[in-house]
């Protein structure tokens, strides 16, 4: 690894816990301790030194912009609700950032998350890359929207996807066609790009949040599954509701930065759960 060249880029980050916080799903640790995966089609190296993230000269903006190193932590965390829960999260996960992720990549990965557990979406992630995806070095880059509307059904399904296959090449196609622009998207208000999302097969409204969230850095949004609703519900000591009235109290409770609170509440409780 005598190639890998550092350079210390601007912080604080956890690299461990943004990596396993259940945003992304195709990093590689290595031998040497870095981390290893590809933003885009763009393989990189990244490691950690006391908060600062170290990775080759040449990949320094990508990097900080896929880490979103400009996130203003100081005051989000200001911004955290003062309830024991949310505190107890934030002491637990300082560091953990939301990333940047391109928004084909997103999207597709998490319409074959539904109703899958971290791991599960992880080898789905890699089989597509492997089954699919063009090679960049020893990884696979996560195919296109061209390249899965021509998928064969039989061969998705093999990667674990099953129902889910029809699901993702549907929405390939429609983005191959240029039905949609998942660029144009962007200029957006967060609750017409939310509707936009949900019109395209296998999206619901969970995994559109996830969408807004992580790859359209909408940082109110905040996707609800079977974690946070548990969350949600401890902090309306145990009452129901629907899922809309539950969005909206989320939305409320969680303050201005929600996602990062809900991302935050959400590894916690993984974690905990081991």
């Amino acid at each position: 690894m005598s190639s890998y060249r550092t350079q210390h880029l601007d912080g604080p980050i956890s690299l461990d816990l943004t990596l396993r916080s259940g945003q992304v799903f195709h990093w590689e640790c290595l031998k040497d301790g870095s981390l290893a995966g590809l933003i885009g089609d763009r393989f990189v190296k990244v490691s950690e030194r006391a908060g600062i993230l170290e990775t080759d000269r040449k990949d320094a903006e990508i990097v900080r912009h896929y880490f979103a190193l400009n996130h203003p932590l100081e005051e989000i965390y200001e911004a955290f609700p003062a309830d024991p829960l949310s505190q107890e999260s934030l002491e637990m996960c300082r560091g953990l950032r939301i990333l940047r992720q391109p928004r084909w990549e997103c999207l597709a990965t998490f319409i074959t998350s539904s109703m899958k557990q971290v791991a599960h979406i992880r080898a789905m992630s890699l089989a597509i890359r492997k089954s699919f995806g063009r090679p960049v070095g020893k990884s696979f880059a996560y195919p296109g929207p061209e390249e899965l509307a021509r998928a064969d059904e039989a061969l998705l399904r093999a990667c674990g996807l099953g129902y889910r296959a029809p699901h993702l090449i549907a929405t390939a196609r429609r983005i191959a066609d240029g039905g949609i622009d998942l660029e144009a998207l962007s200029s957006l208000e967060t609750a017409d790009l939310r509707r936009a999302l949900t019109g395209l097969p296998g999206v619901g409204v969970k995994v559109a949040n996830c969408v807004l969230l992580f790859a359209y850095e909408r940082l109110d949004a905040v996707p609800i599954d079977v974690w946070i609703h548990r969350v949600l519900l401890a902090m309306r000591r145990g009452r129901g509701g629907t899922a809309s009235q539950l969005a909206s109290y989320a939305r409320r409770r969680l303050g201005p930065y929600a996602g990062y609170v809900q991302q935050y509440l959400f590894h916690r409780a993984r974690v905990l759960a081991k």
